[in-house]
């Protein structure tokens, strides 16, 4: 017995030495499994954004860092070298303002009563708020850093729209969270973390009805103010009371005054929501009120913006202007409106000037940058960017608008926003200019990381007829009957896109389209907190929508039909009323 014994361990100690042998003489693997850390593209043409064109030119990068731009450089003999002839090297593509990597539903802190740390408190969801001592809307410690996901499925999409990089922040309440610079890419959640926190968004949405503080907007706005009222005194009263603490009664600690208050010592940037004329011109008033420009640069930014055509010289003319955030959702008649209702001609106007603030905005020497609003599909944004080109904004200035300049403002371009040695490389590879249509994606590297892009499947037949609209979709659960809204944009081939609402959440759909009459289109929404895709199919007869949506394993039956219109008043408040709901006027910003 022992002689097999010892004649098996034997066996096993040297299986396990040559195992050691064989591995300690193998060459080391590679990140991404098996790529090299050393790229060089050659032969394409470059276009830096922060310089003139490069043609027939290299682009080395190594350890996710460009390391060499040119016509003559070294390329190193391990790298993986990509033959680019007939492509075109943009830097990544910049979201500016949105909630790409966050969970669709993220918990708010303080929703289960705890205050927000000492002094006032957040009001807890669904308590009714009778004043700003209970701090009603207010998670500003709340950080798109530390929510970020990898589960987000819209990571993956805006990826293959070109886009390496966003300024995500949570979303819900006057002072939702703190937003963070992400790169669309990473091992794990931290990995994407550029930088944080980057701003601080304000919202002028009042937290509920008139039984509710604040109950409108002149409440929203008085509140908001309060709050840096109160954050510009604690930080002072702290500063004076750490110099010389005896015999002084101690300030109380708030912690929405101790996070505004670090926050604005970093010069983070406060992002103001103004998007008519009225708006606009106050959000100016307000940066001045809340503090935001000492004459020499200014920690504010407007989002919204869309129309500047209006304002442009008077945002040029403070000094320094005010960087805006232009949402390219623009406006548009509401989906299966009444045709007898006619709008106002300063509402067509608006649709007709808002894709020409842009050009409006470099003309006054404002810095300006994109972001998507509520567009649910990359390829859309750039289709709304072109549109702006369209009315007037040199291609070079929208370009700029998605790369460098949204850089320039979040106090990021000494590592991103340009083809540039030294900076991240972050590189978006086309067979052609990124603004023609025809134009298709070919590649894209975040942090040096290569990503072939993926194009979601077509639809095999022309379409029979058009699913374009809001649709009320009827079904039962094991919990009983439900209902959601979804709200499509059909292309002429059939291809879908757009959203979905329940009281399980909202979710865009990823991919999509109608067949001849059959469509079948995916969403992704968390489920028992985990991110879960959900498949609708079926047939659409001209009027109603009939199929299954199929969801972890299980398949439930649904039928949809046209959601009734909404009347041409309500449709058109954001641009007629200067005190309707900001989050609205903003474009859906957020």
């Amino acid at each position: 017995m022992r002689s097999v014994f010892a004649r098996r361990c034997l066996s096993a100690l040297a299986f396990a030495l040559i195992l050691y042998v064989l591995l300690a003489a193998a060459p080391p693997m590679h990140a991404q499994g098996g790529e090299p850390q050393y790229f060089a593209i050659r032969g394409v043409r470059v276009v830096p954004v922060s310089g003139p064109p490069v043609e027939n030119a290299t682009v080395v990068m190594a350890h996710g860092v460009l390391t060499a731009i040119g016509k003559d450089v070294a390329i190193p003999p391990d790298a993986w070298i990509i033959e680019g002839k007939g492509l075109t090297v943009y830097p990544g593509l910049f979201d500016s303002f949105t909630d790409v990597g966050l969970p669709a539903a993220a918990p708010a802190p303080g929703a289960t009563g705890e205050g927000g740390g000492g002094g006032r408190r957040a009001a807890p969801t669904g308590e009714v708020s009778r004043g700003p001592e209970d701090r009603p809307s207010t998670t500003p410690w709340r950080s798109a850093a530390d929510e970020v996901s990898l589960s987000d499925k819209r990571i993956e999409s805006w990826r293959n729209g070109g886009f390496t990089t966003v300024v995500s922040a949570p979303k819900g309440g006057m002072f939702p969270g703190q937003a963070a610079v992400l790169d669309l890419a990473g091992d794990r959640a931290s990995d994407m973390v550029v930088k944080a926190p980057v701003a601080i968004p304000v919202s002028l949405q009042p937290g509920g009805g008139f039984g509710n503080f604040p109950g409108s907007l002149m409440g929203a706005l008085a509140y908001v103010h309060q709050v840096w009222v109160d954050t510009y005194w604690s930080t002072e009263a702290l500063a004076v009371y750490e110099k010389n603490p005896r015999g002084v009664a101690r300030p109380r600690y708030d912690h929405t005054e101790a996070v505004l208050g670090e926050a604005l010592e970093d010069h983070t940037l406060v992002l103001i929501p103004a998007n008519n004329s009225v708006q606009l011109r106050r959000a100016l008033q307000l940066v001045d009120l809340w503090k935001l420009d000492d004459g020499d640069h200014v920690d504010g930014a407007i989002y919204g913006g869309q129309m500047a055509y209006e304002v442009a010289d008077e945002i040029g003319a403070k000094k320094p202007p005010v960087p805006v955030l232009v949402n390219l959702k623009w406006p548009e008649a509401e989906k299966d409106t009444d045709p007898d209702e006619k709008p106002s001609l300063r509402t067509l106007r608006f649709r007709d000037k808002a894709p020409s603030s842009p050009a409006a905005l470099a003309k006054a020497g404002v810095k300006f940058a994109f972001y998507s609003g509520g567009i649910t599909a990359p390829k859309d944004i750039l289709k709304a960017a072109k549109k702006s080109i369209d009315a007037g904004l040199a291609p070079e200035a929208a370009l700029r608008a998605l790369t460098l300049t949204p850089a320039e403002i979040y106090h990021v371009a000494d590592r991103l926003g340009s083809i540039e040695t030294g900076k991240i490389a972050n590189l978006v590879l086309a067979d052609g200019d990124l603004f023609d249509e025809k134009t298709k994606i070919k590649m894209v590297f975040v942090d040096g990381k290569r990503f072939e892009t993926h194009e979601p499947e077509k639809p095999k037949d022309p379409p029979k007829g058009n699913l374009t609209g809001k649709w009320k979709l009827s079904y039962t659960t094991p919990e009983g009957p439900e209902e959601s809204t979804l709200d499509l944009d059909m292309a002429t081939d059939g291809t879908l896109s757009g959203t979905t609402s329940s009281k399980r959440g909202t979710g865009s759909i990823l991919s999509g389209y109608l067949s001849v009459d059959k469509f079948s289109f995916t969403i992704n929404i968390p489920i028992e907190g985990n991110p879960t895709d959900v498949v609708f199919t079926g047939t659409f007869d001209g009027a109603t929508l009939k199929g299954n949506i199929d969801v972890m394993g299980y398949s439930i039956e649904f039928t949809g039909a046209k959601a009734a219109p909404p009347s041409a008043a309500t449709s058109d408040s954001a641009v007629h009323n200067p005190s309707s709901n900001d989050s609205i006027a903003a474009g859906g910003a957020l």
